[in-house]
């Protein structure tokens, strides 16, 4: 037993015998099953163990009672290593209540025989519990991972009890860097098909303080909460995390795997920040695909077999679609001696996902030779294209780069002398080419026009399709006088004047020095010159229309009445807006609302 906060208690136990969780998944470090104890006048018990610790968990809860009797069992999820205990502890403690969602009570007349009619209390959204000093509020959260799943959060510690969400394998204490690769192969594995579902749960979380997360696997999180709450937001997106390339390969004979290090050669020479390969008939299947949704590119090299695919390559595939693999840029290695089939059967697979395909592909005839050589340099140099467009020997003024401004969206990048900063515009446009001039438009109330006013000096970023909400918040949505909006972005590098470019989601970006300002009342608008302008990319542009259909969410508004914010879609209810109204999210006044 373990006081992990105020009144909290860790009552849960390690398996360090456990080789496979859920009968797939490696974990030679075992796993955890955590539940948890909050004593106040009344005592609630949050989840059990799995079937193998039933006297270990009773001997810990027993000792956290203290010689009190518990009168709540909260049931965050049925799955069996955290569930298996419910029947005994009622059995134990015939007095206590059982607090659940309704799926999960029917889950438990399928293991248990039962429903617990006489001894159950069902709640659903925004249900809550008062303990006393503690009041708990709990929030449905429908497959992350299974149907019934609710989180809790605890109004006093400001504590998120969130079930399967914000675990890991293994039993050990890592946090940060040590953390993160068993948390996203547990993630990828176990709710990597659910992004939707915990895109929706990070928004809810979003709304509330939380300084502490008690998951039912792995180590209490209290520290760096903003690193792990990216980390999700990344992966429930579908973003990559890092910058990279995958080859994932199979080979017979060795003359794919030979390919496949050719491959990983010449993309470091052309400046790719990682490069990853990976042998899918001896490597941990589990870490082939954490890896692919890890990395912003991936390479499939495998043979033809039986007129298929190779079976390791097979299933790999399989493993990504089922998770919902997309948002990735693709590339393929083919062998076959006489009719190399591979590359067709693994587009088939891939049909449904949303991928970008490079134009290269690499064909072998049994091993490689001149020609096979020449595509697997076409395919490193496609691969590479966005890292050679920063490196410094590239020009650093190419006209292209003026293509890519539309009526669209920009991220403004400034550094007031302590931080980097950054605001979503879509007022930049070209106003002469020779030499080349951009006039950027900026409110005044925006901490970013008193930077710029000051230093003379912006980035913009040109935004592409591929540009998630995330981005739209964490630029848009917040004042950069009282929030360091880079203090958890790792996604970014410097250009040659000091700003920020933001390095995963723009096809160009221009440096700027200012030559000129002309007062617009409400905006300012400074006409630049421009010091350095690269193209990175031929990604599709971010244009407001294609921000408004495809990227910004839209409003949960059915059945409700009130006022919608046209900025962020948060909906007030009620018959009246306050005209001193301000959007809890977005800061945006009462004239951003618009009636339902």
């Amino acid at each position: 037993m373990k006081e992990i906060a105020k009144d909290l208690y860790d009552i849960g136990v390690t398996d360090r015998k456990i080789d496979l969780f859920e009968g797939q998944y490696p974990v030679p470090d075992g796993m955890t099953y955590n539940s948890y104890l909050i004593r106040d006048e009344k005592i609630a018990v949050l989840d059990t163990a799995d079937q193998h610790f039933t006297h270990e968990w009773l001997d810990r809860l027993a000792e956290a009672l203290a010689g009190r009797t518990p009168d709540y069992l909260i049931v965050s999820h049925m799955e069996p290593d955290h569930s298996a205990n419910i029947a005994v502890f009622l059995k134990n403690y015939p007095t206590a209540t059982v607090v659940a969602s309704a799926k999960a009570f029917a889950m438990m007349k399928n293991f248990f025989g039962e429903e617990y009619e006489d001894r159950r209390l069902v709640v659903g959204e925004g249900a809550t519990l008062c303990l006393g000093r503690h009041t708990l509020t709990f929030y449905t959260a429908p497959m992350v991972h299974w149907p019934e799943v609710i989180v809790t959060y605890d109004d006093v510690n400001k504590i998120l009890f969130s079930a399967d969400g914000f675990g890991k394998f293994g039993a050990g204490e890592e946090k940060l860097d040590a953390w993160k690769d068993e948390a996203r192969r547990y993630y990828i594995g176990i709710v990597g098909k659910y992004g939707a579902q915990v895109q929706a749960l990070l928004k809810k979380a979003a709304r509330l303080d939380i300084r502490m997360i008690c998951p039912l696997h792995g180590p209490v999180l209290s520290e760096d909460l903003g690193y792990y709450l990216h980390l999700y937001d990344l992966w429930s997106s579908y973003t990559p995390e890092d910058d990279g390339v995958l080859i994932a390969y199979t080979s017979v004979y060795g003359h794919t795997k030979e390919a496949a290090l050719l491959l990983a050669e010449k993309l470091k020479e052309r400046g790719c920040p990682e490069t990853v390969v990976f042998d899918l008939a001896r490597g941990r299947m589990s870490d082939a695909v954490a890896e692919a949704f890890r990395l912003s590119k991936v390479v499939f090299a495998t043979t033809t077999y039986n007129a298929e695919i190779y079976p390791f390559m097979h299933t790999f595939l399989t493993e990504l679609c089922e998770r919902g693999f997309k948002k990735r840029t693709v590339g393929f290695i083919e062998n076959g001696s006489w009719a190399p089939m591979a590359t067709k059967g693994m587009r088939a697979m891939l049909e449904k996902c949303d991928l970008t395909y490079t134009d290269a592909t690499v064909r072998i005839l049994s091993a490689l030779n001149a020609e096979s050589k020449e595509q697997i340099a076409a395919l490193a140099d496609e691969l590479c294209r966005d890292y050679i467009a920063k490196a410094d020997k590239t020009p650093k003024n190419d006209p292209t780069a003026m293509f890519k401004i539309g009526y669209g969206l920009y991220v403004v990048t400034t550094f007031d002398g302590e931080r980097h900063n950054g605001l979503i515009v879509n007022t930049v446009s070209q106003v002469t080419s020779a030499p080349n001039r951009i006039a950027v438009t900026i409110n005044k109330q925006n901490y970013s026009h008193h930077i710029v006013q000051k230093t003379g000096k912006m980035n913009v970023n040109c935004l592409t399709t591929e540009a998630p909400f995330a981005i739209f918040e964490a630029f848009g949505f917040r004042s950069g006088r009282n929030t360091d909006k880079f203090a958890d972005r790792k996604d970014y590098s410097l250009s040659a004047n000091g700003l920020a470019v933001l390095d995963e989601v723009v096809n160009a970006y221009m440096s700027l020095e200012v030559e000129q300002y002309v007062d617009l009342d409400t905006h300012g608008m400074f006409i630049c010159r421009v010091t350095e302008a690269r193209s990175i990319n031929n990604k599709e542009t971010m244009t407001y229309t294609y921000y408004q259909d495809k990227v910004k969410p839209k409003p949960e508004t059915e059945g409700k009445k009130g006022w919608v914010c046209k900025v962020c879609g948060y909906v007030y209810e009620g018959e009246e807006l306050p005209e001193d109204f301000v959007c809890p999210l977005c800061k945006h006044g009462a004239q951003d609302f618009e009636k339902l």
